[in-house]
């Protein structure tokens, strides 16, 4: 019995979560309601709420599926050889990130949780991310004074500041890859 009531639960939150990405291909993720995503998984209302709290916590596990795609192709790139690589080689997954004001909001706000049982599929991407990130730096050309844990949250932070400073009119002259060049040029080049 137990094994048919998760296998349906499973088969369940699979729909709603294939109907929510079919709404977010055609329009978007910010035009994405709670409403045509049950239509679309053939579900009741309540039912939605039974997998996710809201519609912002089945935007952090879409979003952070989004993420954990680009951290895969990452891993399959060979270690960045200067800053220019590197920052190349970051693109794809912060143009992600900021397809859209919400999508970077969204990321914001669940890149970190106040208690361990909160921690989503957002906040997991960060941990990741680091790791990543903190491989490539143990070649290459690029500081020893300080762990390459440390350059690696280091990057996150310029990184986080490049995409917010993205969607400022004072400051969106300057490309979000421009920028974060400048940073990075400081921050690993001793």
């Amino acid at each position: 019995m137990t094994k048919t009531v998760q296998k349906r639960t499973l088969a369940t939150r699979a729909r709603l979560l294939e109907a929510a990405s079919a709404v977010i291909t055609e329009s978007g993720y910010e035009a994405l309601r709670v409403e045509e995503v049950v239509k679309r998984a053939g579900v009741a209302k309540g039912t939605f709420f039974a997998h996710f709290a809201d519609k912002d916590a089945l935007m952090d596990r879409l979003i952070g599926e989004g993420i954990n795609r680009c951290l895969d192709d990452l891993e399959q790139c060979k270690a960045p050889e200067d800053v220019e690589e590197l920052v190349a080689s970051l693109m794809p997954l912060l143009e992600f990130m900021t397809c859209e004001r919400y999508v970077f909001d969204v990321i914001l706000r669940y890149s970190g949780a106040a208690a361990i049982e909160q921690i989503g599929d957002i906040a997991m991407t960060f941990e990741r991310h680091g790791r990543v990130v903190s491989a490539w730096l143990t070649d290459g050309p690029f500081r020893r004074d300080v762990s390459t844990q440390l350059l690696a949250e280091g990057i996150q932070a310029f990184a986080v500041q490049a995409m917010a400073l993205k969607f400022c009119a004072l400051h969106a002259s300057e490309s979000m890859e421009g920028r974060l060049l400048s940073y990075l040029r400081a921050w690993l080049i001793v």
